[in-house]
């Protein structure tokens, strides 16, 4: 009898609770070495690679790929020897998740079902019925009866949408996008590839592909979007339809819920800049970005003010000893906030190589859970993009955000004289319930004081 084992969704962060298969990088039944990439997940925040931690082949695949599966659900067996058919049936049927929870999520891509009692016998699907790996083990689990099915599959495979139906769990699996195929058949992509492809109109025919033997991976279709207008969906005439991948679901939820529950007020002011950009132009080695003066900034003015360096959980306020800062970088998918830990301890040098890597893993979708969860402060500058001056939504659980504009020549009082130089403007947004109006402005005029006595920095 062979060894099988539960490959399920794993869990990442303490905030993870679901995630979707973005695409599967082995076959079932391929044997795969240690250290193999198995599989990618996609949470709200990343896109995760799963590597093989000992040599071995999957039995059974029962995640499909753009389908969202609660952590803990069974998404593939493991074997070790070989096993037949009915050793994997019933050792799906026997498999409990660790969280059997099942809810479904909102949105139009599928999910687990609820859960529900099992009956006590399932019936036998022969080896040569027509249907997915993942429509057998729910087919098993609720002791459904395929035999009757009509599948809406390729070539009449019944799917795991046609077991979901017919046992009214869930609503069919629906896909917005386009995809064209090669005029000689269909296009040799990965299954993430093709899914990209659909959500950015991006017409696969004729694409080159990077990967192994010419296959169109992930980033040959996201290079193909950056260059290319995407092609509208099906729909009205001239619209759009995009639909929210899980970085943006989590966005709109937790900036919904921080800016209903959270009371916010602003503390603005605007501050010299000549002095600092002359004094990094001046600098010896590396050239620093703006942005990293600017952390290194708030970095030591809120060891300077402790009281804004600091997160609201309920009724308590922890206060942090270390500034984490957290970083706002967009990507192609959103944005996502890598935190800088320990920035007060960090020169400027050192900070512009440490924010350089956070930043590219961000955009690769490659950062591990700590590198974007906790933090105490929050840093936005839209100065990159010609935006002058704008207010931040809290990141929560942190108590405050600094949203830096561009550098813009305007009138100043120098000591009497009237002179124009290059004027930030610096707006910082405050949670009331831990953070006073005093502590805003003495850490706003701490931030000043440093951006203006550059050498300070």
């Amino acid at each position: 009898m062979a060894k099988l084992t539960a490959f399920t969704m794993p869990k990442w962060g303490i905030e993870m609770s679901e995630g979707l298969v973005a695409e599967w990088m082995v076959s079932e039944g391929e044997d795969f070495a240690k250290g193999a990439t198995l599989t990618l997940i996609e949470t709200d925040k990343i896109t995760n690679e799963i590597e093989a931690e000992a040599p071995g082949r999957f039995a059974r695949i029962l995640g499909e790929v753009g389908v969202t599966y609660p952590v803990g659900a069974l998404l593939a067996v493991l074997a070790e020897g070989d096993a037949s058919a009915g050793e994997v049936d019933a050792f799906i049927a026997a498999f409990q998740p660790a969280d059997a929870s099942f809810a479904g999520t909102e949105g139009d891509t599928a999910s687990a079902p609820a859960a529900a009692a099992k009956p006590d016998a399932a019936p036998a699907i022969p080896d040569t019925l027509p249907i997915s790996p993942a429509a057998r083990a729910r087919a098993i689990e609720m002791a459904c009866d395929v035999s009757q099915l009509k599948g809406s599959g390729r070539g009449g495979r019944i799917t795991l949408q046609d077991v979901d139906q017919a046992t009214s769990l869930a609503a069919p699996l629906k896909l917005v996008g386009r995809l064209e195929l090669s005029p000689q058949g269909e296009a040799f992509a990965s299954p993430m590839a093709r899914r990209l492809a659909a959500q950015h109109g991006v017409d696969l025919a004729g694409l080159s592909g990077t990967g192994p033997h010419g296959r169109i991976s992930r980033a040959d279709v996201m290079s193909k979007a950056a260059t290319a207008r995407p092609a509208p969906t099906a729909g009205e005439a001239g619209v759009e339809r995009i639909v929210m991948t899980p970085m943006r679901k989590a966005i709109a939820r937790r900036l919904t819920e921080a800016k209903t529950t959270i009371p916010h007020f602003y503390v603005r002011r605007r501050v010299r800049a000549d002095r600092l950009l002359a004094f990094r132009a001046a600098a010896a080695g590396p050239r620093a970005s703006v942005n990293d003066y600017l952390l290194r900034a708030c970095a030591l003015a809120l060891i300077e003010v402790p009281q804004v360096n600091i997160q609201v959980h309920g009724t308590e306020i922890h206060r942090f000893a270390a500034a984490d800062i957290s970083v706002a970088v967009a990507t192609d998918k959103g944005l996502i906030t890598p935190v800088l830990r320990n920035a007060d301890a960090m020169s400027v040098g050192e900070i512009s190589v440490r924010m350089a890597e956070l930043a590219q893993r961000a955009r690769d979708g490659q950062l591990r859970p700590e590198q974007f969860e906790g933090g105490s402060f929050s840093l936005s500058n839209l100065g990159p993009y010609g935006v002058e001056q704008f207010d931040a939504i809290i990141n929560p659980p942190q108590g405050a955000i600094l949203a830096v504009g561009t550098a813009r020549p305007e009138p100043i009082d120098d000591d009497g004289a009237f002179r124009i130089v290059p004027v930030l403007h610096l707006a910082l947004s405050c949670d009331h319930r831990a953070i006073d109006g005093a502590d805003g402005g003495r850490f706003l005029s701490a931030v000043a004081a440093l951006i203006e006595q550059p050498e300070r920095l």
